[in-house]
Order: C-alpha cells, then structure tokens, then sequence
C-alpha cells in the first residue's frame, strides 16, 4: 500500500513540474518568437521582390560568400535593372547578359507566350508562362548546351558569307577567348584569335626587313621582350581564380584580362590590367566603384596567393596586388570597360602591319628608360605613349598603318556590346602599306616628328582621324601640355601631364634621342641594348 502511495504521488507531482516548465517555456517562446508558426500563428507575410531592389546589407557587415550551388540558382528570377541612382549600401547581384542578346541554342529572337495573370497562393500550371522563364533558361548547368550569341555585323569590305552566322561562348570571351564550333571556319582576318592558334600569317609571315644594324638592334630586342605564350597563360590562370573568388560576393560579375597584356604590345615584365565587370552599365567611379574594390579588398586579405591588395583612389579607381605564384602585378578596376574596347582596337592595330608590334615595344622601353613613361609621376602613360606612336605611323605621307575606325566602323562601334567586342575585327585582313621604311627609319622619324614637326601648343592628336586636329576648347584640353584624344571616350589620356617642367623633360628627350641617333645610328647610345634584354 505504502509503495503504490508513493509511486501515485510522485507521478502525480511529476506531471505538475513538467507543466509549469511547458507553461514557462510557451510564455518565453511567445514572447521570443511572436510570429512562430509552430505557436500557432500565422507567420510574416511574404516581402514582394522587384526587379529594380537589391537586398540591403550594412557597410560594415563582412560580405556573405555563396556556395556552389547557390550560385548557380542565384538571380535565375530577377530582371536586369537599370543601376543609375541606387546607391550601393547594398549588395546587388547583375545579370551577366541581357535577355534580348542571347537564347539557348539559337540565334533567333524567341517567342515570348503572353503573360496570365498568376492567382497567389497556387502553383503555377504548365500552360502558363513567367516573365522569368527566359532568365531560368540562360543560366544553364556545367553539362547544358552552351550560350549562342548573334555574331556582330561584318566590316565593309568583307563578304557576309566569310562572317558566321553565330558564335558560341562559354565563360569570359575577352581573356580565355572565343570557343568557335566544330562548323565554323576559321576567321580570315590578321587579328590571332584568342585561345587557339595564331593565324599562318602571324607565324610563317616574313618578320619587317633588317637592311641596318639600328633595324637589327630593334628586332633584337623586341624577340626577346616580347610577351611570351607562357607569360600570358599565367596571367589567365590567375584572372580565371580570381574571378571564381569573387563571383562569390558578386555571382553574375566577370573580369576580364586588358591592357598591354591582351593588346599585343605586352612584354615579359608587363603588368596585367584587369576588369571587373558587374553590370551592363556605368558605376560611378567615386563611389560605387571604390565601394566594390573595398569589399574585393577584405576578400584578397584571405587569399593567401595574394599580396599587397592596395586601394587607389584615381578618377578610375583601381586595386593593385600581386600574385604570388607568378610574381605578376595586377590592377583590378570596375566597369572601366571602354579599356576592354580600346584594347582590341590596339590589338588590331598590333597585328595589321608586321612593323608595328617591335617600333612600338622598344619605343616603350626607351621612354621607360628616360623616365617619360609614368603617369603616376606625371609624365606620359603606356596607353598615351602607343597612341603617339600609332598616330605618327598614320600620318606619314604614305602611311605605315590605316584608321581602322573610318575603314571598319561597324567592327569599332562604340555602342556595341561589351561581350560582342572581340568578335568584331576578327574579319579585318592584313594591311599592305606602300611605305617600305625599315624599323631603324620609322624611330628616327618618330623621335623627328616630335621633336620638330608636331605642334604640341596647338594640335591634339587624334588616332580616331588619323591626323592632327585644333585643341577643342573643353575643360580636359584647356591648360593641358599634351592632349591625346581617346580613340571611343575622346577624353583627354595625357592629363597626367599637368607640370611644364614635366613637358620639357618630355620634349627634352624626344629632341636630345633624335639628335643622337641621327648621328651615330646606333641603339645603344639612346637605349642600352644589353641591359634592357637582361630586365626584360
């Protein structure tokens, strides 16, 4: 009697706790989580998305990194929007091709079922059509169909049949180049496609004619500066990585390998100019720029490959680091993406003439070792100091070079698609100048040009006309020493330049070379040979 007591008392006491603590616990769990589903209310209500919102994430917050996974089912449902006026306290996510430039596996434009009004709170039925189904079809899985995207329109000159109909892309076409089809014939033009072979006429054409020893100094230098293969393979394996990092903050971006790297008038000590990529259109370069190559930054500090990520804040922003496997230096900016176009139009120029590619590598080298070629120290920039060098070849009585943007407009259109850009002088063929001068002529008259003949107070130099025009009288060119024009922007690349005894120093060096190597028709003697070889 006494156990069967006890036992009934306890379980009875028992139950008692055990309520209290459910009691308690239920209080605490309505106070903690008012809108809990498993208390029995109903739970917040759905926020609409928009097209045109970006989720808000704090400026100090660390950036969220995305797995595999999510990135591919990232943004399958958001449209492209317009990023004017949004400021970025946020972390957007661009679309990386605008729904009317591609479809899967075709070429024509798709057709689009009208759009019923979708009843909330239902699944959608299989007759029914999203506005979004486009966007769900473009992102694809490793193992789908790749993208195929309309070919550019063919430069004058050249038949329609020779362009192809379409081209398929997969990745970054400007640094890893363009994948073309089993069916496609290979393009005819003189530009070396990207990612494959180089055209017979790269390789097996005759190199410029070396009558002199100062054509034989040139050519010497040039072959064993030049940027080699395995060079720029190694700038691409590091532009590939780093766009698989950062594709973890922003999952649409891409970056793109430009600059001297990809333009042919690269050497094995040139830097590597990248560019990221986050949308379509332009980002504010003093803002959202620098907020974007911020959060890069934090990123690079926990890549142990990278070293010394700086933030430097120019007109165009950029981020500079370096590699440490390949011991390269890179300069990261943000939709600067009128270098990807400038650079393809300087690789067309590189390749059009065989005399290009070496006057204009160790006209480099000779300003660098005169201390002219630093923009940062306001003198000229590599960029300023090729388009001098492609104007003067422009501009000769029977010109070495043409102007590729009267002659090939449609191939340089401004306007034209960022990912449609190294497709378009893939059809330009070779140029054949009637000016026989051998690389030693062409540096004397370049050094002459512009130490006698060019009117620095009064001329601009326009690569985009291909002769000299008035200074225009905006704010870029007004109080400026030397004004280059841009061949797409038309802003003025040599602003660097902003001190008169910095000119001088410029004009000094064009004057005192000329003077030399008139005289003594040796390299050395404005250049030296061995040593500029041994740096490389």
């Amino acid at each position: 009697f006494f156990f069967f007591f006890f036992f009934y008392f306890f379980s009875i006491s028992g139950r008692s706790t055990s309520l209290q603590k459910n009691k308690c616990l239920s209080s605490v769990e309505k106070i903690m989580f008012p809108n809990s589903t498993i208390l029995g209310r109903p739970p917040f209500p759905p926020k609409p998305q928009t097209a045109n919102h970006f989720n808000q994430l704090p400026l100090r917050v660390s950036p969220v990194l995305f797995s595999r996974q999510q990135l591919v089912e990232s943004e399958c449902n958001f449209r492209n929007s317009c990023f004017r006026g949004i400021p970025l306290h946020s972390l957007p996510r661009f679309p990386s091709v605008r729904s009317h430039d591609c479809t899967p596996g075709t070429s024509a434009s798709p057709h689009v079922s009208p759009v019923p009004a979708l009843s909330q709170g239902r699944k959608r039925r299989s007759d029914e059509h999203s506005p979004c189904d486009l966007k769900r079809q473009r992102f694809h899985s490793p193992g789908s169909r790749p993208l195929v995207l309309s070919a550019p329109s063919p430069p004058r000159g050249v038949q329609k049949s020779s362009v192809p109909s379409h081209v398929e892309v997969c990745g970054p076409v400007l640094s890893s180049g363009t994948a073309l089809s089993p069916r496609t014939p290979k393009p005819a033009g003189c530009v070396p496609p990207l990612g494959g072979e180089l055209h017979p006429s790269v390789i097996d054409g005759p190199l410029p004619p070396v009558k002199d020893k100062l054509s034989q100094q040139i050519m010497e230098l040039f072959q064993v500066c030049q940027q080699q293969a395995d060079d720029l393979e190694k700038k691409e394996l590091c532009r590939a990585q780093l766009q698989r990092e950062i594709q973890r903050l922003f999952p649409q971006s891409r970056v793109y390998l430009a600059g001297s790297s990809l333009n042919g008038f690269g050497s094995r000590s040139s830097d590597a100019d990248l560019c990221l990529v986050v949308q379509e259109g332009s980002v504010n370069q003093k803002t959202d720029a620098v907020y974007i190559l911020g959060l890069v930054q934090q990123l690079f500090y926990r890549l142990s490959y990278i070293e010394r990520p700086q933030l430097i804040r120019a007109k165009v922003p950029i981020l500079k680091f370096r590699d440490k496997v390949s011991g390269v230096e890179f300069d990261l900016n943000v939709n600067n993406v009128v270098g990807i176009r400038n650079t393809f139009l300087l690789r067309t120029y590189a390749y059009i003439e065989k005399r290009v590619r070496p006057i204009i590598l160790v006209i480099k080298k000779w300003a660098r070792h005169h201390g002219i070629n630093d923009a940062s120290r306001g003198t000229l920039s590599s960029y300023s100091l090729v388009l001098l060098v492609l104007h003067y070849l422009q501009t000769l009585p029977e010109p070495v070079i043409p102007c590729l943007q009267k002659a090939y407009p449609e191939s340089f259109n401004p306007s034209m698609d960022i990912h449609l850009v190294p497709n378009g002088p893939r059809d330009i063929p070779p140029y054949t100048s009637k000016n026989d001068s051998t690389l030693g002529d062409l540096l004397l008259g370049f050094l002459k040009y512009y130490s006698t003949v060019f009117n620095w107070e009064k001329s601009m130099i326009s690569v985009r006309e291909a002769k000299a025009l008035p200074r225009p009288n905006y704010k870029d060119w007004k109080n400026k020493y030397i004004c280059v024009e841009e061949p797409f922007e038309r802003s003025n690349t040599a602003r660097a330049v902003h001190e008169k005894m910095k000119f001088d120093t410029i004009k000094a060096e064009f004057m005192e070379s000329w003077q030399l190597l008139q005289a003594k028709k040796d390299l050395n003697f404005i250049l030296p040979v061995r040593a500029t070889i041994q740096k490389r």
